[in-house]
């Protein structure tokens, strides 16, 4: 069973993978189409709240909203590009699995004026269950469905099941991928998410909720989901309270890892971002110890083989319905900060979709998400390649195992994989190329 979120080529099910370069290569062929056919900020305001919505169209609007970023001013490398949220009390963590997202039920249950809901998949009944109550009960519900690649299948039937119950729900443009996941209720807390709604991957996938109720933040997602609901053009969105959206995250993400000055710590579904990679590694040839924790996919082979001759601690899971799923979007930096969204690390994802984040240093989401990061980096497999470049700095970290490796002592032509404590995973060695099963 494959996991939420890619385009790539699927392995052990049907379901579609979202990967950078395919998800370029097919946002610009639909422009390309749009336009063949025919012959970016969002305001500050919230704007009024539609009683009712229009019924959801049979096919996408037709009006394409291409997926233009703004061009952002390159942040300082020695630190990130915007305020992070503070330790108000403002926020909070919840891990997934463990919690089935009852987390976001309960926001939905207890909802008492308005609901809204951007989200990339929606296929749990139990929560769209929810929405209709709420909407019976005489809560103001709008539901915002991506609508490009496979969301038209996968929320199809969600689609079907809330206009029959007469819930407000629309497409997002066909033009841009939505792959936010947020939902806020009473204009007081937002959910922001790294995974989707669907229900089946929730046992077995590692994903983080971050309920925020900062007044500025709230206020902020609330106005960007009203511009993104009348069908404006898709752009950026005010950065207060460490909000982080895309298009156009990449400055802050690189500039909050530019500012380490010991450790990073990162986990994501995607590796394809050259950005994103340049950054990483540089940082680990300047000294910090860096970890970078997902599933296996070939798709990433190249780009994990550069980061570990960087010296960059790679540690996968095999991509398997046994196996914990990747595919949260985190970073922890200095064990002080962390970034946590909905962006992958591809350039689709951090230019062209809409997506958001949060960067704080509340200790009450830092301090569950590191020990959660060091939980699965110790169950994970590690992955080491060739040092080519001998001005890199010998450097040591634990093995899995509790050996010890060192990046002076990797094998030139070779990629090992070793296993953490309690891993049942055999220590193998296959070609430089990381054609990994």
């Amino acid at each position: 069973m494959s996991r939420p979120c890619r385009t790539r080529r699927p392995r052990w099910t049907s379901r579609p993978r979202h990967s950078g370069r395919f998800a370029a290569t097919v946002v610009v062929a639909v422009a390309v189409a749009a336009v063949a056919l025919s012959a970016c900020g969002p305001s500050t305001g919230s704007g009024p709240r539609p009683a009712v919505a229009p019924p959801v169209p049979a096919t996408p609007p037709s009006t394409a909203i291409a997926p233009t970023a703004p061009a952002p001013t390159a942040p300082s490398p020695t630190a990130p590009s915007q305020a992070a949220a503070d330790g108000d009390g403002a926020l909070s963590l919840v891990t997934e699995p463990g919690d089935d997202y009852q987390s976001v039920d309960q926001l939905v249950s207890g909802a008492r004026h308005s609901i809204d809901l951007t989200m990339y998949e929606l296929a749990d009944e139990r929560f769209e269950g929810l929405l209709v109550a709420a909407h019976q009960r005489g809560v103001s519900v709008r539901v915002l469905l991506d609508h490009a690649y496979g969301g038209a299948d996968v929320n199809q039937a969600a689609v079907a099941r809330l206009s029959a119950a007469g819930v407000p729900v629309r497409w997002a443009p066909d033009t841009i991928i939505f792959h936010q996941k947020t939902l806020t209720a009473d204009d007081a807390v937002s959910a922001v998410m790294t995974g989707n709604l669907t229900a089946r991957y929730y046992p077995s996938t590692r994903d983080f909720v971050v309920l925020d109720r900062d007044p500025a933040a709230v206020a902020a997602i609330e106005s960007v989901f009203a511009e993104d609901w009348s069908g404006t053009l898709v752009t950026g969105g005010p950065t207060v309270a460490g909000l982080v959206w895309s298009p156009g995250s990449g400055p802050a993400l690189v500039g909050l890892i530019g500012s380490a000055q010991r450790s990073i710590v990162v986990e994501n579904e995607e590796m394809d971002s050259a950005t994103i990679e340049a950054a990483l590694e540089a940082a680990s040839r300047r000294g910090v110890d860096v970890e970078v924790i997902m599933t296996t996919d070939s798709a990433w082979d190249g780009a994990l083989a550069a980061l570990a001759d960087a010296g960059v601690r790679v540690a996968t899971y095999p991509d398997s319905s046994s196996a914990l799923y990747i595919h949260a979007k985190v970073i922890v930096v200095d064990g002080v900060t962390a970034f946590v969204g909905s962006q992958n690390f591809s350039a689709s994802s951090l230019d062209d979709n809409r997506e958001l984040g949060v960067i704080t240093t509340d200790p009450t989401v830092v301090t569950p998400v590191s020990e959660t990061l060091a939980q699965d980096l110790a169950g994970a497999v590690t992955v080491s390649a060739s040092v080519t470049n001998a001005r890199w700095p010998s450097r040591s970290w634990p093995g899995g195992d509790g050996g010890v490796q060192s990046t002076s002592r990797m094998a030139s032509a070779a990629l090992t994989l070793r296993p953490g404590p309690g891993s049942t995973f055999s220590t193998l060695t296959t070609p430089s190329s990381m054609t990994m099963a």
